[in-house]
């Protein structure tokens, strides 16, 4: 398998629920050959985007299996892979079936709030185990705890298996602050759709997109604009989806983007519970919105 490489469009995949909220293969099928089609970079698999939370452990390896079996190794794939049990993460690496991945997304240890010690020796450990590249995933605002960037430069620096991380803080000082001081096989991806221009600005290298699963021609023509330094013509693309980007995460991830597929006609706008469907005025302005974009 050749060398992955973290840079450009990576989409976070939802999971499509039937009706009777079973898994919907058939639509799972069709978003893959779409985002394929469209020119992805690369899939993110059982990600937040996918709600990995509500997926049995037998759900989630039919999922890797068929989306494995659907790419075919027509694009590289990433796993979610992550949790705060640093033993259990360790586990599950070395017993799955990787075969069909490129790299491991791993995420900041949730709910426990480790300190900046425990989120080093956490990565440390999994690195040390894992067979494939691992990508850090910084999230404060679902884990509770932000991983500095005096850690993930530490990390970095020590681990040449540890090739990037999705930085989702939304703080720029300390994005900053990795972009100039990573080691060079290190790259730092954006982990907001919103602040995905202005962070390539600074030398962030690309994305795991959630308005990928509905937009990825058109989100990942600005990302390769903007790889390429043509970040003037790129604007106008980052403008076009301002109001798109506020309301996805209105009424949380991935309610927003499950209901502009749905708007697209791609899939059903059904979630599992905890987590429901935008409310009704949301809805009404991201079909306003997906009806202009398609006339554009």
């Amino acid at each position: 398998m050749a060398r992955f490489i973290l840079e450009g469009l990576g989409v976070a995949l939802v999971t499509p629920f039937k009706a009777d909220k079973t898994i919907d293969f058939d639509a799972l099928g069709r978003l893959v050959e779409f985002q394929i089609g469209a020119g992805a970079d690369f899939l993110v698999v059982l990600g937040t985007t996918g709600e990995t939370p509500t997926l049995s452990r037998d759900e989630q390896q039919q999922i890797r299996d068929f989306i494995s079996e659907t790419v075919a190794g027509r694009l590289p794939l990433v796993l979610g892979l992550g949790g705060n049990n640093t033993a259990a993460v360790i586990s599950d690496m070395l017993h799955l079936d990787l075969s069909g991945f490129s790299a491991i997304l791993s995420v900041v240890p949730h709910y426990n709030k480790p300190s900046q010690e425990g989120i080093y020796q956490h990565y440390a450990a999994i690195a040390s185990a894992s067979p494939l590249p691992l990508i850090l995933y910084n999230v404060p605002g679902r884990t509770g705890v932000n991983m500095t960037a005096d850690t993930c430069l530490r990390l970095a620096r020590d681990f040449s298996n540890i090739i990037g991380v999705k930085e989702a803080s939304g703080n720029f000082v300390q994005i900053e602050e990795i972009i100039k001081n990573k080691p060079l096989h290190f790259e730092v991806i954006s982990g907001d759709d919103g602040i995905t221009y202005p962070l390539m600005t600074l030398g962030a290298k690309g994305v795991i997109s959630v308005i990928g699963n509905a937009f990825p021609k058109e989100f990942g023509k600005m990302v390769r604009m903007c790889l390429a330094g043509d970040f003037k013509g790129a604007l106008p693309l980052h403008f076009q989806f301002t109001e798109l980007f506020n309301l996805l995460f209105v009424d949380g991830n991935p309610a927003g983007v499950k209901c502009t597929l749905n708007a697209l006609g791609m899939i059903e706008n059904e979630l599992r519970l905890p987590l429901v469907p935008t409310r009704l005025s949301t809805n009404e302005k991201i079909h306003a919105i997906c009806d202009n974009l398609r006339k554009a």
